[in-house]
């Protein structure tokens, strides 16, 4: 009774003061404005994802990089004969777990992140997390030439989908799914490397070859961070790999990074279209899993056996291979036993993800550009600023081989200490990304919605207009459309013709409020609209689509000759259709006109 009392009150006083109740619904409606998005509910979510993908991590990291590979690199070092077999028996285990405890032992990892986002709403099935993620153990912590971002990225992206389930309480919309998961994923990202702000560009970026997921920014940003500070917790907060970044750059530098970034972009472009190749016919063979993966540890142990055999040295071109990248730097290696290093670096990766091993090749292309950037430095630019050309190669590889140029020239400034190179690695990443194209290690990677639209300016409107049309002549009679119409599948408009011309069209809103009384007696020309929106048939779909959006814009476009004869319509499900699929798929035969 009180509240109520105080409630009028209040009502009574904003009365009085008219000027008062308008200010406050000004401010009500700012307000509104302000938090339409619902933002601040990241600020509860995201740090819970941040949280959980940090811990989640933390143990991918403590089992590979502490308890496993260290010990198992020196027994491979000192035990050579050991490494094909051992590579294989790691590979067979990932290659068992894939193929009997998963539904799909092909879809894992990056990959299948990339395609939950575009294809099924940022669901991910939860049953296959925990043997996806021991496969990608046994695949990297036995010497697959890969590293740990594919399951922190899977496995942070994976955290994101369930929590999203968890947390729906918290007035999350469906489309929140898809950001929990870009979000889960950098997280990961960002974890693994200790570089959150690698991880939200990586993530943003990921989905995408040209553009940015950009809804995921806020989400990704707490997250990433919040699961760096758990990360950060237990195994500290160091740049995962130290460069000498007291070294200055020349304006001849530049040049030379320009030049090492169209070499490394020529790489990875026919890498990555060999890796697609060879990944593609991988999931075409139809033989077990599991001897799939024999097939590659086998492959990709003898890279490592060669290499070893060659060059006697701690290099080897297998495993996660975080301790490389200090030995590339701060040792002496002739330019050939670099050169070699990444190239065999390249095969093992290749035979390691191609045929269906658990992780990706993040790592293994920062490697082969350091590589190939130091002994550029020593051959070709003649420099002792080893560590500038290094860094220069490992930004170019990334950029290339995953489309990624922003996250390429972040990462190596966060994760070695390299802020110096900033500028060269820039240039380096985008002509090497220019270089390579459009190819990308990624298959699920697409160009942005926006570009794709673009592409409808190169689509002409007859292809993709549908050729068979009920047309209403404007002599008829209302009853007679109606009987007519209601034997045929229904539409909202229709055009009408007038000895053969288009002369308007008839919408069924209209008609509804004409007594049926009168239908015999009233004609279609009396009730038709006569502003018809037309278009040529050489008129692009870019076109066609601004005119169909127009605020007041009509439900079809109306394709006529020269002479007003009705060709066909364009309608927005058309467009969608010739986006979708291309011109000349979305009418597979021709149609007829078809006369009311």
């Amino acid at each position: 009774m009180v509240w109520l009392e105080s409630k009028l009150s209040a009502k009574n006083t904003l009365g009085r003061y008219p000027k008062l109740h308008s200010y406050i619904g000004l401010v009500r409606e700012d307000l509104s404005q302000t938090f339409s998005r619902d933002l601040h509910k990241w600020l509860i979510i995201a740090p819970i994802m941040g949280v959980f993908t940090g811990l989640l991590i933390t143990l991918l990291v403590k089992v590979i990089l502490y308890w496993m590979w260290p010990p198992l690199l020196h027994f491979y070092l000192a035990h050579r004969g050991a490494i094909v077999p051992g590579v294989v028996i790691g590979f067979v285990l990932a290659g068992l777990l894939m193929q009997f405890l998963t539904p799909d032992p092909d879809e894992h990892s990056t990959e299948e992140i990339i395609r939950s986002y575009h294809e099924h709403q940022g669901r991910v099935t939860m049953r296959p997390v925990v043997p996806k993620l021991l496969a990608a153990i046994a695949t990297v912590g036995m010497g697959g030439s890969a590293a740990l971002e594919g399951p922190s990225i899977y496995g942070g992206g994976a955290i994101g989908s369930w929590l999203w389930k968890k947390l729906r309480k918290l007035r999350l919309e469906e489309r929140d799914r898809r950001i929990m998961l870009i979000s889960g994923a950098a997280a990961g990202m960002s974890a693994v490397f200790r570089a959150p702000l690698t991880g939200i560009v990586f993530a943003l970026e990921m989905p995408y070859k040209d553009d940015l997921a950009h809804e995921a920014l806020l989400p990704s940003l707490i997250a990433s961070v919040t699961s760096f500070a758990t990360m950060a917790a237990f195994v500290g907060a160091r740049p995962l790999f130290d460069f000498v970044t007291g070294s200055l750059y020349t304006r001849e530098d530049l040049l030379w990074s320009a030049l090492l970034g169209a070499i490394c972009g020529a790489i990875t472009m026919v890498f990555d279209i060999t890796f697609r190749r060879v990944r593609g016919f991988s999931i075409r063979t139809k033989i077990p899993h599991w001897i799939k993966m024999a097939v590659g540890g086998l492959l990709t142990g003898v890279c490592g056996l060669i290499f070893v055999s060659v060059f006697k040295g701690s290099l080897i071109p297998i495993g996660p291979n975080y301790e490389a990248v200090p030995l590339i730097l701060q040792q002496a290696h002739s330019s050939v036993e670099l050169v070699s290093f990444g190239v065999m670096k390249l095969a093992a990766t290749l035979f390691s993800l191609g045929v269906g091993g658990v992780s990706a090749a993040f790592v293994p292309l920062f490697l082969t550009g350091s590589s190939f950037g130091a002994a550029f430095a020593q051959s070709i630019a003649h420099s002792s600023s080893i560590d500038l050309f290094a860094a220069v190669g490992m930004a170019a590889f990334i950029a290339g081989g995953y489309k990624t140029p922003l996250t390429a020239v972040v990462f190596v400034a966060e994760a070695t200490g390299g802020h110096a190179f900033i500028v060269p690695t820039l240039i380096g990443a985008a002509v090497a990304y220019a270089v390579s194209g459009e190819a990308s290690m990624s298959g699920d990677q697409r160009v942005h919605e926006s570009a794709r639209i673009a592409e409808l300016s190169n689509i002409r409107v007859s292809s993709a207009m549908q050729k068979r049309v009920i047309l209403a002549d404007a002599r008829w009679s209302v009853g007679e459309f109606v009987d007519f119409t209601r034997e045929r599948l229904p539409h909202t408009a229709y055009p009408v013709i007038d000895e053969g011309r288009l002369a308007g069209t008839i919408s069924m809103v209209p008609l509804g409020a004409v007594s049926p009384d009168k239908w015999d007696r009233l004609l279609i020309r009396d009730v038709m609209n006569r502003e018809a929106e037309v278009v040529a048939p050489n008129c692009d779909l870019q076109d066609a689509l601004r005119l169909l959006m127009a605020p007041h814009g009509q439900h079809m476009l109306i394709v006529t000759s020269e002479d007003r004869r009705v060709l066909g319509i364009v309608t927005k499900t058309d467009v969608l259709s010739a986006l979708s699929f291309g011109a000349g798929e979305t009418n597979g035969q021709e149609l007829h006109t078809e006369k009311a």
